[in-house]
């Protein structure tokens, strides 16, 4: 069973076709950790490639995580909108619907 996952968006640069999100989750409400992910739509439909850093994988590894599964949970999560964004972020401005 995946661990349970806080998603919050730091930043999204781009637009509805292409964007580069910035942010930080918390794996079982005790582990912080930074991640990068690029988001698509459109073409072959909405999709989200999420980045660990060297790093972030080798202290997920330590916890006894595996960073795999965490990047597939991430990547899920921001697909379906799981997430908290700063309310200076307008959903609108990268939320196509």
């Amino acid at each position: 069973m995946p661990p349970d996952l806080d998603i919050h968006v730091n930043n999204v640069h781009g637009s509805q076709m292409a964007a580069k999100i910035t942010g930080h989750f918390t794996v079982d409400a005790e582990h912080r950790f930074r991640f990068t992910a690029i988001a698509f739509g459109r073409i072959g439909g909405q999709n989200v490639g999420v980045k660990l850093s060297d790093a972030t994988a080798k202290k997920l590894e330590v916890l006894g995580y595996d960073p795999e599964q965490i990047v597939i949970g991430l990547q899920g999560r921001l697909l379906r909108g799981d997430m908290t964004i700063p309310s200076s972020l307008k959903r609108e401005s990268f939320v196509d619907d």
